[in-house]
């Protein structure tokens, strides 16, 4: 009798390249771009959103305020409307990713645009202070806040359905062209504020900007969102069975049980991320005015050019990620933010002003303290097998907005004990080493299969 061959283990089957990539001129080539196209929109839409109220409303405050609180409280409640964005995206990413991991990616993305659409279009709306006294400010930030949730759903659907699409070796370079739409959509709003500050008056109450002229860019907001909607409904399809892999009944509880770790590695990351953003996006146009003394155009002019180079540097970033490693991108970015960023900012309010030293710093204060998000996109959805895709990258992204959405309460407790215009470089600084901290933190992720989730590193 002959003596059977003795069993083996199984071994794991080596990923299917021709699934992350699939051949040019295929069935599923049409897919990818529309997908891609998708999630580049999307995340514009988002960014142009989100960006609204600190670039547009800057000039307009007063409508929606007394006339007679401190320039400090003016300063807190114009921080609070930013913030309560930023609050909701958290809540959105939980909520529609849910859905996203359960129901379908495309069909939540649909919802989410729906609702910031809406919610847009309703702020654009809105009297002043001098109509309905301090429920126009109240209104303000709560509506800003349904809006962040939506906006948290929204990213959270559309950018894990593009890079599922997106072949393997090309997820750094289209992570990157869909997040270089964020400085893009901030500078187009800028542009946007640029040209109406010149061709109407924004001083006083009564003034065209002030009583109407903001509206405008909430309006193009709103049909924006309306183009997108349009766009996911006819044009982007689900990702296939085999990419989206086993969905889960309760994927965010799955996602805190099973992978508390690289949820802990991504909340270092993003919350360095968004600190460092915050300093250029948020607190920089106010140092330009209060302390550089610039104007309100030269001001938005700065800004455009900062966010400009930005944009232009995230596909630089994002194929450098692709050939050195992602890992190897943000321990070295971090390292670049503390020494060019940090550095800039620096020298910048430390020159004696004008508007061409502003314009030459500005574009290396942009490129590095945003530069983080030019792999971003492929770098978090890589992070987290298919059944939590989607929610493992909106709360790891959106979570981590929190504690950074509080900027102004810790620059105020710094200036006790430096100069107000020199901490937002302090905490450049910070934000440079958490961004290094949590890319040494993290596995090596470039060459994932978003269809296998044996490649998943979160699942070692």
């Amino acid at each position: 009798m002959s003596t059977p061959p003795p069993a083996t283990e199984p071994q794991p089957a080596a990923p299917d390249e021709s699934r992350a990539a699939p051949p040019r001129g295929g069935p599923d080539s049409a897919k990818v771009r529309a997908a891609v196209r998708g999630g580049t929109l999307a995340y514009f839409v988002d960014q142009f959103d989100i960006y609204l109220p600190i670039v547009v409303l800057a000039p307009a405050m007063i409508y929606f305020q007394s006339a007679g609180l401190s320039s400090s409280t003016t300063a807190l409640l114009s921080s609070l409307v930013f913030a309560s964005t930023l609050i909701g995206r958290p809540l959105g990413a939980v909520v529609f990713g849910h859905f996203a991991d359960t129901v379908g990616r495309k069909r939540t993305t649909l919802v989410a645009v729906g609702g910031f659409g809406v919610v847009t279009l309703v702020i654009a709306c809105l009297p002043g202070h001098e109509t309905i006294g301090t429920w126009s400010i109240g209104l303000l930030i709560a509506l800003r806040f349904v809006d962040g949730i939506f906006l948290g759903g929204e990213y959270t659907t559309a950018v894990p359905l593009a890079m599922e699409w997106s072949p393997r070796h090309k997820r750094g370079l289209y992570a990157s062209v869909i997040t270089s739409t964020s400085p893009a959509a901030y500078a187009v709003i800028a542009a946007i504020t640029l040209l109406m500050l010149n061709l109407m008056s924004s001083t006083g109450l009564h003034s065209a900007y002030v009583q109407w002229g903001w509206r405008v860019p909430f309006l193009i907001g709103a049909v924006l969102a309306a183009v997108l909607f349009r766009y996911y409904l006819t044009q982007v399809h689900e990702p296939p069975t085999e990419r989206t892999g086993e969905r889960h009944k309760l994927p965010f509880l799955r996602l805190l049980a099973q992978y508390p770790k690289a949820l802990g590695q991504v909340f270092v990351l993003m919350t360095g991320t968004w600190l460092a953003t915050n300093m250029q996006a948020a607190v920089t146009p106010a140092q330009l005015k209060s302390h550089l003394h610039l104007s309100s155009e030269q001001v938005t002019l700065t800004m455009l050019v900062m966010n400009s180079a930005a944009a232009l540097s995230f596909p630089v970033f994002g194929v450098l990620s692709q050939r050195i490693g992602r890992r190897r991108f943000y321990i070295g970015y971090g390292l670049a933010v503390l020494l060019l960023g940090s550095g800039s900012y620096s020298l910048l309010m430390a020159s004696g002003g004008g508007l061409g030293t502003a314009l030459g710093l500005g574009a290396l204060i942009g490129v590095f303290t945003v530069g983080t998000f030019g792999p971003i996109a492929a770098y978090l959805t890589e992070r987290f097998p298919a059944g939590v895709r989607s929610t493992g990258y909106g709360v790891g992204y959106s979570l981590a907005l929190i504690a950074p959405a509080f900027y102004q309460f810790y620059l105020q407790q710094l200036e006790g004990v430096m100069a107000a215009h020199v901490a937002p470089a302090a905490l450049i600084g910070l934000a440079s080493l958490l961004i290094s901290l949590g890319g040494f933190l993290g596995p090596e992720t470039k060459d994932v299969d978003m269809a296998d989730d044996r490649t998943i590193p979160a699942l070692s």
